[in-house]
């Protein structure tokens, strides 16, 4: 990617500062501004507004012209959705995508990779904190001399947005999904962590809950292909890598499950590949944007190389997802969450020697990095296990009363139903037990950590609840959404809190009455209550909890406290609908 050849007027801010900066909003908007005049492949528009009211810039380019879905799926060609500064603070696919797209349509120094192909680049996804720059927004990172904001000017982490949706930037985003349905998904970063050669590392979600034939494809397309043209270009990468102890490497490096609420966990969802990318924060401007820019081109070629592939394995997920959906099949249990198993590879590490030693600054080992490459080989924690499952009902009845989590569903573009007067209905419903709550608020929210147990019941649901389908393609998105163990789910997200507070209360001489009574009816419950007076010391010590023993127990107790208002449809009824 050399800037000797290019036009003056045409190098990017980045290029033409020596990578020393990134531009700002209004000069990438203009740059995408003038690329889409001066070039019948590019156009320009915006797909929403950010917080504070800066529009969220969006270029298609098409080397045919091809600006629409629809012309893009009547004339075969892949839809590839490629977005930067998620991150503000992490400019790089942003100065890669403009340069790259600069290379396609002005300089035609790379051609034939948007042939079958179009491609929408989003260069700032993140505006409002993109334009919080200054030179100390990132610690951890080697340039440029100023850099965006990690978040929103609400204080929202955009990558921890795309299930609960509280953004308008995400809301923005999942609609320009929907509009397009894009057949690949790159998500540009740089990374933290540990000192080492590669400037470029990638990664894609690879457990159960991915499709089989979407996981074979990014396997063989991004490691078989995309990652050794990336090399070829000259390149150190790498698969991505989170070591166990940046202080010895040697305890190897692990995995993660990137859940829904990451853009490459929400991604699968939707039955498509999702790539995340993550240069290496200590290594130059230069090098990083290089590197982004030389694994985008590999990306796209490759892409435009069979679009068809692509295109196909992503419609057979779908119609797979949508069949599944039709029978309820309690034997058939959908993957909810993950962990790490022990299990390990080995893996080469392209590292530079380092060494340990006592600080008399933080009292604690320190590690001091050099510059000798070192080469070592060590596990990789790698393979993922099911943690939790469920069977997926035929549908999913939400009361009209839960307007935020409607609201919700809503905006993730779910086909959806409404019931046209009161019913009883059969359902399956969850209890929550053990209900803990974290010692502070993430991403605005008070996410509560509990137990279910399942029970059947019959419930009277009001006119307007809604009925979700698990007949359609994003039946993924509405389990994660709506089974409350999966891990960003609705319910873990604090959209239910309210059911987990107690409404009405008793007086002690009120319940020290009521005990006496119910005792004396029942020899069982006594014998039940002196037990624990026996065995459990911290209830023996407690006269509110000895109390609500009684309470809780009693017909005066709210049955609805602790209970899952969302309902679980499993066999097919008829209901009247609007």
């Amino acid at each position: 990617m050399s800037t000797t050849q290019i036009p003056p007027e045409w190098r990017t801010h980045a290029e033409a500062t020596d990578y020393h900066e990134t531009p700002s909003y209004s000069d990438t908007v203009a740059y995408a501004r003038r690329l889409a005049h001066a070039s019948p492949s590019i156009d320009f528009e915006s797909f929403g507004f950010s917080g504070e009211g800066r529009e969220l810039p969006l270029i298609i380019a098409s080397e045919t012209g091809t600006f629409t879905r629809q012309a893009a799926h009547a004339e075969g060609k892949a839809v590839v959705l490629i977005q930067a500064c998620i991150h503000a603070g992490e400019p790089d696919g942003k100065d890669a995508g403009l340069a790259l797209l600069r290379d396609i349509a002005i300089t035609r120094s790379v051609e034939g990779i948007l042939t079958n192909v179009v491609l929408l680049f989003i260069p700032i996804y993140n505006t409002d904190g993109h334009e919080r720059a200054t030179p100390y927004n990132r610690i951890n990172q080697n340039g440029p001399s100023e850099m965006g904001w990690r978040t929103t000017s609400t204080y929202q982490n955009l990558n921890r947005d795309y299930m609960k949706a509280d953004t308008p930037e995400t809301r923005a985003w999942i609609r320009l999904w929907n509009d397009w349905q894009p057949d690949l998904f790159i998500d540009c970063h740089v990374t933290d962590g540990a000192d080492y050669r590669c400037n470029i590392t990638y990664h894609h979600e690879h457990h159960d809950g991915v499709d089989d034939a979407v996981l074979e494809w990014e396997r063989d397309v991004f490691g078989g292909k995309v990652a050794p043209a990336t090399a070829a270009a000259g390149n150190v990468i790498s698969w991505y890598l989170e070591f166990i102890d940046n202080r010895d490497l040697t305890l190897g490096t692990r995995d993660f499950n990137g859940s829904p609420r990451f853009s490459t966990g929400y991604v699968p969802l939707r039955n498509r590949p999702g790539i995340l990318i993550e240069t290496h924060m200590i290594k130059d401007y230069r090098s990083r944007v290089i590197g982004t820019y030389d694994f985008l081109k590999a990306a796209l070629t490759e892409v435009n190389r069979d679009p068809e592939r692509l295109r196909r394995i992503g419609r057979e997920a779908d119609a797979r997802t949508a069949a599944a959906g039709k029978d309820y099949n309690p034997g058939r249990l959908y993957p909810l969450d993950f962990e790490l198993t022990e299990e390990t590879t080995p893996f080469e590490l392209k590292a530079f020697q380092y060494q340990t030693e006592q600080s008399d600054v933080s009292g604690d080992l320190r590690v001091v990095y050099g510059r000798e490459p070192l080469d070592l080989t060590i596990p990789m924690y790698q393979t993922l296990r099911v943690t939790k499952a469920v069977a997926p009902p035929l549908q999913y009845i939400v009361p009209v009363q839960w307007t935020e989590v409607i609201d919700v569903l809503k905006a993730h573009g779910l086909k959806m139903k409404t019931l046209a007067e009161f019913v009883p209905i059969e359902v399956e419903t969850y209890r929550f037990t053990n209900v803990h709550w974290p010692g502070g608020p993430f991403e605005g929210r008070q996410m509560p950590r509990f137990d279910v147990t399942r029970s059947i019941e019959t419930r009277v649901f009001p006119t307007g609840s809604i009925l979700v389908p698990l007949a359609q393609p994003s039946a993924k998105v509405i389990m994660n959404l709506l089974e409350p163990e999966a891990p960003d789910s609705l319910a873990r997200w604090g959209f239910f809190n309210a059911i987990f507070e107690e409404k009405e209360y008793a007086e002690h001489y009120v319940l020290e009455a009521l005990a006496r009574e119910m005792m004396a009816n029942d020899p069982a419950l006594r014998q039940e209550f002196e037990k624990l007076l026996a065995t459990d010391a911290e209830f023996a010590a407690s006269p509110s909890e000895r109390l609500r023993f009684f309470y809780r127990r009693s017909p005066y107790w709210d049955p609805q406290m602790n209970l899952y208002p969302v309902g679980r449809i499993i066999s097919v009824i008829d209901l009247p609908l609007t």
